[in-house]
């Protein structure tokens, strides 16, 4: 995986970090701190993607501090299409989907993530209904930005 890994965190400051984070509020303190103990913490610098468009999805990322954004390859070159920071999930759909990864993820300051293996997620997925229903809202979430996104930019097309 890129980025560097961050050292002298606790345990307990990475379960305090996860029970902070919406996805994982109703998850049983000692999961989380399984979660904690099996993920690991990555730094990216300014401009260090933390995975491109098209890769394998080995991982997902919870965005613990900073910001990046979400670019999407076009025609004309990559099309910023969203930012992300703190507290938001990225890489999910790679491996949910078991699909090459939908868009690239560009760090526009120091980011710090928490790096969920594809195995550890899907053990998080099936052993624990909440965090699954958690995972469907926030997808449902995105679509639905992304659907009224679409109606605004075909209502605008349409008018000009």
């Amino acid at each position: 995986m890129p980025g560097g890994r961050e050292v002298a965190v606790s345990l307990k400051e990475e379960v305090d970090l996860l029970r902070n984070i919406p996805l994982f509020s109703k998850v049983d303190p000692s999961k989380l701190k399984l979660l904690a103990f099996a993920s690991e913490r990555l730094t990216f610098a300014p401009g260090q993607e933390l995975f491109r468009q098209g890769d394998s999805g080995d991982a997902a990322y919870i965005v613990i501090a900073g910001e990046a954004e979400v670019l999407v390859d076009a025609p004309g070159g990559p099309v910023a299409v969203a930012r992300v920071g703190k507290n938001d999930l990225v890489g999910e759909i790679a491996i949910l989907c078991d699909v090459p990864r939908t868009a690239t993820v560009k760090a526009l300051s120091n980011v710090v993530t928490l790096a969920i293996s594809k195995d550890l997620f899907f053990q998080m997925v099936s052993e624990y209904p909440q965090f699954a229903i958690e995972v469907m809202r926030e997808l449902a979430e995105r679509l639905d930005r992304t659907t009224g996104q679409l109606r605004e930019a075909v209502s605008a097309k349409a008018r000009s």
